[in-house]
């Protein structure tokens, strides 16, 4: 080595060790948080204000400082280069020796050490940086923007995205990862899952349907009104008009008492019902959240295609997609399951068919018929080929179905015994049909109307049994439904 070498040599070392500084800057911002630099703002920490500047335009800052790694490492790679031409000539092995010490000095400095510190120390780096990258921003002007245009120009799509995240699959394998150091709990895990999820799921899937919704008719009193909200444990109560599938308000139940106290008992409900907010079934639950949040309303009725009332939703049927169950004092609290052994539930009738596969390790697509339903209860009924009654047994794909309770006004199947079985053949067990001798197989709507729309078998207002019409039930909101 000649002493010609030893500028090149330096130069190398120098470009070397800035290109790694550069890249553990470039780790650091790329880790540090919007959140943290907030923070940093509101102590008055060192760098704060420059490094929120940073912040909140970095493809600017981080195409400068890639540009200028590039530079650092292609010129220490250059001087490597040049000084093992000089001690062994110009062939191929100078300039083979050359790449090789520059791709070990590269690697070793820039893609190992100092980008690791610059992740492992973030906040630190960050903040002791961002003078210094603001300043080489104003020194090279427009030539950061410039350089993002060309990228844009000739990749597909955007050159840089803002933010870390490019989808939304990268943020919750970040979610999922922060749950397995421990960052973050099992369950707030799940609640950040569940808003993801809430994106995709459709009102249909959260209303109350038609068949457990409650209704009055537009011609009973503001009396009789009060007392089926009582009786019920409503707050807020649909009211129809020709049919069910024509609903022409909401009765609240404030607005009844305030109307009766004012010796306005014996009018009709109509004249005190409030406008009813009207939602598509194919409507994305959060949209309607956001809605509903707006125009401070906590119940809409839901339509399906073709006009008809396929529903009701609350505020408290969406938040439930996030949070889980939402029980109050009044409630009486069913668990959607309830392990009885190692290979035996009680769930629901309305759980998810999806959510029993998951409860027992199956494939959905192994449980015939599940492509057309959506619930247990419509799984049980499909494999049977009738309306399940108590007793009622089928087997679908390895699981044994029982029928176990009836619940509601329309004595529906309320929850199912499921059990773990090795089954052979699929469908309805022998002796089924003899538990429905003599017994109906479903109750219809007409039937159900004389009994008291609260309880399955109330006898305490006797003159109006008859005047409430079968609507909305499930579990009634006493927080303001």
């Amino acid at each position: 080595m000649s002493s010609a070498d030893v500028p090149l040599i330096l130069l190398a070392v120098v470009a070397a060790l800035a290109a790694a500084a550069l890249g553990g800057v470039d780790a650091a911002l790329t880790r540090v948080s919007r959140v943290t630099v907030e923070e940093f703002v509101r102590h008055s920490r060192p760098g704060a204000r420059r490094l929120a500047t940073v912040v909140a335009d970095p493809g600017r800052y981080l195409a400068l400082l890639l540009l200028l790694r590039i530079i650092g490492e292609m010129v220490a790679a250059a001087c490597v280069t040049i000084v093992a031409a000089h001690a062994y000539g110009t062939g191929f092995a100078a300039v083979f020796l050359g790449a090789a010490i520059a791709t070990l000095i590269s690697y070793v400095l820039v893609g190992v050490m100092f980008r690791t510190l610059g992740r492992q120390h973030a906040p630190t780096v960050a903040l002791a940086s961002a003078g210094l990258t603001v300043r080489l921003a104003w020194i090279f002007g427009p030539l950061p923007r410039l350089l993002i245009a060309f990228g844009n120009a000739v990749t597909p799509g955007k050159g840089y995205r803002d933010g870390p995240f490019a989808s939304e699959a990268e943020l919750r394998d970040l979610v999922d990862l922060a749950e397995e150091n421990e960052v973050i709990e099992p369950e707030e895990r799940d609640m950040i899952a569940s808003v993801f999820e809430l994106g995709d799921t459709l009102v249909r899937e959260v209303m109350v349907p038609r068949p457990d919704m409650v209704f009055i008719e537009s011609t009973k009193t503001v009396e009789q009104t009060i007392s089926l909200a009582l009786r019920g444990g409503f707050s807020r109560i649909p009211v129809i008009g020709e049919s069910v599938d024509d609903v022409v308000g909401i009765a609240f139940l404030k607005d009844l008492v305030g109307r009766e106290r004012a010796g306005g008992g014996g009018e009709p409900v109509d004249s005190v019902m409030r406008a009813p907010a009207l939602v598509p079934e194919s409507k994305p639950a959060d949209d309607l959240l956001r809605e509903m949040q707006a125009s401070r309303t906590h119940m809409a009725v839901v339509i399906d295609e073709y006009g008809g009332t396929a529903g009701l939703v609350t505020i408290e049927d969406i938040l439930e997609e996030i949070v889980g169950e939402i029980v109050d004092e009044y409630d009486s609290a069913v668990p959607r399951v309830e392990w009885l052994d190692a290979d035996t539930a009680r769930v629901t009738a309305r759980l998810e068919v999806e959510d029993l596969a998951e409860l027992f390790g199956v494939a959905e697509d192994d449980l015939p018929g599940s492509d057309d339903v959506e619930t247990v209860g419509g799984l049980l009924a499909s494999a049977l080929g009738r309306v399940p009654i108590p007793g009622a047994m089928a087997t679908v794909g390895g699981l044994s179905l029982v029928a176990e309770r009836a619940a509601g006004r329309r004595n529906q199947i309320g929850t199912v015994v499921v059990h773990r079985v090795a089954a052979d053949t699929d469908g309805p067990d022998d002796g089924d049909e003899a538990d429905t001798a003599g017994r109906p197989a479903a109750r219809s709507a007409g039937s159900a109307g004389g009994r008291d729309a609260g309880t399955a078998g109330g006898r305490e207002a006797g003159r109006e049994k008859g005047d409430e019409r079968d609507g909305q039930r499930g579990q009634p909101d006493h927080a303001g439904r």
